[in-house]
């Protein structure tokens, strides 16, 4: 698979400002990397404050920096962005990634798990979507917030992800409707990435993974790259009209 660095440098996010939520690992640090190299100021951020130290280098030249944020506390989001606002003067894109799995059972979930899951992966996003449109309803923006086929797709595990991700589905749509009629020139849109090959994956038995690419139509798994692509083009102005779509990257795995 073709990495970041064996892309070209297109500058599509030049001049811009872009948050990145669960930006210490996987999709989310890919996100950042390519943000990064395509011009944009990055403002890495997570709750893993050694894993955000340790990759900040990755992003290269420019003034990024990082950032601890509990998205599911709303004060946590409020220091964010007064931070971005403060060393960037503004924000442009908000791109709301940070989540975590469910693997069990509807009978298996405990209310406590459940509550989790959702204040993390739907409460979440609603604040990064409020505070968004706090700080770019001026001057416009893009919100890009990262469902799951998850959303599109039921499954017999993780009803909490599920139905968290599926909110964040319908959340998009609200959002980018409000903004639209609201006179905004903010879009927001959703990506649901497929199976892809993140270190949660790597966790898996090989059988496991062979299985779940056996039942994606391209035959493999999909990589961060792949998702990192989509995010780059619902946050660049080449989507400028597209606002409350979902765009689904999963190999054909949701058909």
């Amino acid at each position: 698979m073709t990495s970041i660095d064996e892309m070209p440098d297109t500058q599509r996010l030049k001049g811009k400002v872009a948050v990145v939520t669960g930006a210490a690992s996987g999709i989310g640090l890919v996100i950042a990397r390519l943000f990064a190299r395509n011009g944009a100021t990055v403002l890495l951020s997570d709750v893993n404050e050694a894993a955000l130290l340790r990759e900040l280098p990755s992003l290269g030249e420019g003034a990024h920096a990082q950032i601890v944020l509990d998205v599911a506390s709303e004060n946590s989001w409020a220091a964010a962005f007064d931070f971005a606002q403060l060393l960037f003067g503004r924000v442009d894109i908000v791109v709301n990634n940070a989540g975590i799995p469910a693997q069990t059972s509807i009978e298996d979930t405990s209310l406590e798990a459940w509550r989790r899951v959702t204040s993390i992966n739907l409460d979440g996003t609603f604040l990064g979507c409020k505070y968004a449109i706090q700080y770019m309803k001026r001057s416009g923006g893009s919100i890009v917030n990262v469902s799951s086929i998850g959303a599109l797709k039921a499954s017999t595990i993780g009803p909490a992800y599920g139905a968290a991700k599926a909110g964040v589905w319908n959340l998009t749509k609200t959002v980018a409707l409000y903004c639209a009629r609201t006179g905004y020139d903010i879009r927001c849109n959703s990506l649901h990435p497929g199976l892809t090959h993140t270190p949660m994956m790597d966790q898996a038995p090989p059988a496991t993974i062979a299985r779940l690419q056996a039942s994606i139509p391209v035959q493999r798994l999909g990589e961060p790259l792949d998702m990192a692509y989509a995010a780059l083009y619902l946050a660049s102005d080449e989507s400028r009209y597209v606002t409350g779509t979902s765009l689904v990257v999963d190999g054909g795995y949701s058909l």
